[in-house]
């Protein structure tokens, strides 16, 4: 392997939602495992959930997701391109870290080829400090409309000479139409740039498959390289495509999350859905919440409008009903500001909830900053939360008066990771059980961060066994 610059291997799909996140990660910890120093690379990602790096700048979260299976701290080179949607037609425009504008469609598609040197600085950076790049594409690369400037799928990997695994999903029907549609869609050094199909997301026996596979292959001249299986993994997903928010779990505790139109970060959840004691399902309608153990309020990227929403949907009211109870609401980043008395965001303040007193003001700079603390002097649930440890990360641009701020029964915080100690997520558990009068013997406290490693070592696990992996190390060789 030359340990000067890193060889590329890039996973693009058919269309979004195909499974090229998790696919990515695992073969960073497939490469990672066999000791290779191994970095995944995005260069342009659209999505609302985000996270701070060490040196406060701010990336995907499916980046960061694939940095811990890489064995690797998030780094912004590794997604040097987000785009946050504001609007249905416009995002937030964050370069390096660092948010530069808010962009209409248009104008981006105008502009996205000034980008290009910064994603190539990005890159290039990362290969001369590592051996393997996995690359994620976006969306796909058929997406004939948006072939200029192209540095998200083919056109990045012509640039970066990158052989290329195209992914399917099965699951959703169609695949051998995705796959040859998608190659026959592209220009002919385009197609020869991929060296395997993979098909994922398969439910029975791969076996009944092979006709199919055998006939794909002739078609196309391109190998299929892995049947990959549905696999029972927990693991932070990218965007609001992700089934957990229509899913849920189910437990003895249960927990209502509003679902707003521009929610953001509800990676922040996953501590609870995957706790025996907690039952956690999203709301959009009123009729919906009923009388919850627990109401979260969680990230968004546009406070004001979403606050608005959930005014005019009449889920404020019974929220506002069910605190009056006495049902413990907790709030984080745009959610606690909506519990305030006030949110100025643009244009005159806007009421909130008034659950508690705090007001917030946002400033043109966004605060990116990774915290650790301990809670002290909190009522809420009886103090049950006193004493322990909180780790994460701040992005807000919202100013409130108070970082984090309680009542008995209603808790604030702007930090994103704020259930991802074991002990707290214990602690919490135990407290809403007490409240509610049920049993609870308790669970080994496990964090975030070990429960990931377990479930990234499983998805390793079964993607390995189902791909052609000769063949995979021969295209990084």
């Amino acid at each position: 392997m030359n340990r000067q610059h890193a060889r590329p291997i890039m996973v693009q799909g058919t269309m979004s939602g195909a499974g090229k996140s998790l696919l990515c990660a695992a073969l960073c910890r497939i490469f990672a495992r066999q000791g290779l120093r191994v970095a995944p690379f995005k260069s342009q990602n659209m999505a609302l959930n985000s996270c701070v790096t060490d040196d406060g700048l701010e990336m995907g979260r499916a980046q960061a997701v694939q940095a811990a299976a890489a064995g690797k701290r998030p780094d912004v080179r590794m997604n040097p391109v987000l785009l946050k949607p504001c609007t249905d037609t416009g995002s937030q425009v964050i370069v390096n870290g660092i948010a530069r504008s808010e962009m209409g469609a248009a104008e981006y598609y105008e502009k996205k080829a000034s980008l290009i040197p910064d994603v190539l600085a990005a890159y290039h950076s990362l290969a001369e400090e590592n051996d393997v790049i996995v690359i994620e594409g976006a969306g796909s690369p058929a997406e004939i409309n948006l072939r200029e400037n192209d540095f998200v799928n083919m056109g990045l990997a012509s640039m970066v000479d990158a052989p290329v695994l195209l992914a399917g999903d099965i699951d959703r029907g169609g695949v051998f139409a995705q796959l040859v549609g998608t190659a026959a869609l592209l220009e002919p050094e385009e197609t020869a740039r991929i060296k395997g199909f993979l098909i994922n997301k398969f439910r029975g026996d791969p076996a009944i498959l092979q006709h199919g596979l055998d006939l794909l292959e002739q078609r196309t001249g391109i190998p299929v390289l892995g049947v990959i299986p549905y696999l029972d993994v927990d693991i932070d997903e990218e965007d609001s495509l992700a089934p957990r928010l229509a899913a849920g779990t189910e437990g003895v505790l249960d927990v209502a999350v509003i679902r707003f139109p521009r929610i953001s970060n509800f990676t922040d959840l996953a501590p609870l859905e995957a706790h025996p004691q907690f039952g956690v399902r999203y709301v959009e309608r009123v009729q919906d919440l009923g009388s919850p153990d627990l109401i979260i309020l969680p990230g968004t990227k546009s406070t004001t409008p979403d606050l608005l929403w959930m005014r005019e949907s009449g889920l404020e009211a019974k929220v506002l009903q069910c605190a009056s109870r006495g049902t413990p609401v907790i709030g984080i980043c745009g959610g606690f500001q909506m519990l305030g008395r006030t949110v100025e965001e643009e244009g005159p303040s806007v009421r909130g909830l008034g659950l508690l007193p705090v007001d917030t003001v946002f400033q043109p700079d966004k605060k990116l900053v990774r915290t650790e603390t301990t809670v002290r002097d909190c009522p809420f649930l009886d103090g049950a939360l006193n004493g322990l440890a909180i780790s994460g990360y701040e992005i807000h641009q919202g100013r409130t008066s108070d970082g984090i701020h309680a009542t008995d029964t209603v808790l604030g915080s702007y930090l994103h990771g704020f259930f991802d100690r074991g002990d707290l997520v214990e602690a919490l558990a135990d407290a809403l059980s007490k409240k509610k009068g049920v049993s609870y013997v308790g669970a080994q406290p496990v964090s975030h961060a070990e429960y990931l490693d377990t479930q990234l070592n499983i998805l390793a696990d079964g993607v390995e066994a189902a791909c052609n992996m000769e063949a995979i190390w021969e295209l990084i060789q």
